[in-house]
């Protein structure tokens, strides 16, 4: 499992992660991406992928993805990416443009359109970052990676499970629901489940009982699309 973010200046660096034991336990590898568009090497590593150079957090995903399956780690047949929010649309980027590349993703509370993210809830501030869909040299190479705009007919596709939250005020439901609906018709391979969580946000405001559940579905998910054997620990 590769995990990322690519983005904010936030800094994906190594934490412990309990619900992670399980799948470590019965024979995983995780790894997480530090991908530009963070702070994990300074200022100068979020600016390499801010606006028109937005691509180089994805070409990271795909070089980190590239090197698990090269050194042995993993194959292309039981490889799986996963983020959320701006982590979510390194996702959707990713699987459009090497779908050959993994097996399953995990994409939650993501955004999947960059040419309407603007017009939705918070959005307007993510210009600063991502560049503005109006001005017409932002909208070309927002065009480039635009997930929801890269889904191609009759391309076969990983197994991708989204996830968002009805009451997410940051990133809309529409994102999720459109990449979804989008690839359960037009596209080949999947299957392309979509999870709406409900009295819920982008990432506040669940019970353990809600978290615990979230996990199980998460992890139930991709255990089944990688093959994994569940261990008598």
């Amino acid at each position: 499992m590769l995990r990322g973010y690519g983005g904010f200046r936030q800094s994906a660096t190594p934490r412990f992660d309990r619900f992670r034991l399980p799948f470590l336990a019965d024979g995983g590898t995780f790894a997480q991406v530090c991908a530009r568009g963070g702070s994990e090497y300074g200022e100068a590593w979020h600016e390499g992928a801010t606006k028109a150079d937005k691509q180089h957090t994805f070409d990271d995903f795909v070089a980190a993805a590239e090197y698990l399956c090269e050194a042995g780690y993993t194959n292309s047949d039981r490889l799986a990416v996963a983020g959320r929010s701006n982590g979510g649309l390194s996702v959707g980027a990713v699987v459009t443009q090497r779908p050959d590349l993994f097996a399953a993703a995990h994409c939650a509370v993501p955004l999947l359109d960059m040419l309407r993210f603007h017009e939705f809830l918070l959005g307007e501030s993510w210009t600063i970052e991502y560049g503005h869909p109006e001005d017409p040299e932002d909208f070309e190479y927002l065009r480039e990676y635009s997930p929801y705009h890269n889904v191609e007919r009759g391309v076969e596709y990983p197994a991708i499970r989204f996830e968002t939250a009805l009451d997410d005020i940051r990133v809309h439901p529409a994102h999720a629901r459109k990449m979804a609906a989008r690839l359960q018709n037009e596209a080949k391979g999947g299957p392309f489940p979509l999870r709406t969580k409900t009295d819920t946000g982008h990432v506040a405001g669940r019970t353990t009982a809600k978290l615990v559940a979230e996990q199980v579905d998460r992890w139930t998910f991709l255990y089944d699309r990688l093959g994994v054997d569940v261990r008598d620990n």
